[in-house]
């Protein structure tokens, strides 16, 4: 009787202490994600997210065990965060119409105010082909991400009485490669890429979806 009366008052503080750490780690990880965005994969150490944070080298290197734990762990939680991104206009769209223009207005707006996380992203499923130890991480989020666009293509199909023409990877490498092709020009044309993706997604959304 003592043992399980010891156990269960031990179990509190365990769960707390998992709390605490993993808390910590999500702090860690919004505080790196700057200097991994400014820096990308290659350029960034342990030491350079220290001198960049409130938090010493041995602060960091004690939650995370390396660089690539600590960067996939990072990317992990912010695309986790952007998956559930389009959510609300999921839900509340009325039609397709309001579906196309709430999808497209966060997608430029995340496009423009946080343009080097997705550098990260990019730059991190690239290094995946070469670093065998981010593979997984990558898959999992690959996958988050290609729910998330299937979600919004299977709703606006609902919507406008039609039918997904594609399946959900041919969907995701569509809409993701207009989205990384964005990427890769907002940094040398901020004022027209926004707009270049917004027509891009407007020719082909309707090609995703047939009668």
């Amino acid at each position: 009787m003592s043992a399980v009366a010891s156990a269960a008052e031990e179990r509190p503080a365990r769960v707390s202490g998992i709390d605490k750490i993993e808390r910590r780690r999500i702090a860690l990880a919004e505080s790196a994600l700057k200097t991994l965005g400014e820096l990308g994969y290659a350029r960034t150490s342990l030491r350079e997210i220290a001198n960049n944070s409130e938090f010493t080298h041995g602060v960091v290197h004690y939650y995370f065990r390396d660089k690539i734990d600590l960067i996939s762990y990072c990317v992990r939680y912010y695309k986790t965060k952007c998956s559930r991104r389009y959510d609300e206009v999921v839900e509340t769209a009325t039609s397709g119409e309001d579906l196309v223009t709430g999808f497209l207005g966060k997608m430029t707006q995340t496009l423009v105010e946080e343009t080097p996380m997705h550098k990260l992203w990019y730059d991190l499923r690239a290094q995946s082909m070469f670093e065998e130890q981010l593979r997984p991480d990558v898959e999992a989020i690959d996958q988050l991400l290609e729910e998330m666009i299937w979600r919004i293509l299977s709703r606006y199909a609902d919507l406008t009485g039609t039918a997904a023409a594609v399946d959900a990877p041919t969907a995701y490498a569509l809409i993701d490669g207009l989205f990384e092709q964005a990427v890769v020009g907002y940094a040398a044309n901020p004022e027209k890429v926004p707009d270049l993706l917004t027509g891009r997604l407007l020719q082909v959304l309707p090609k995703l979806v047939a009668a």
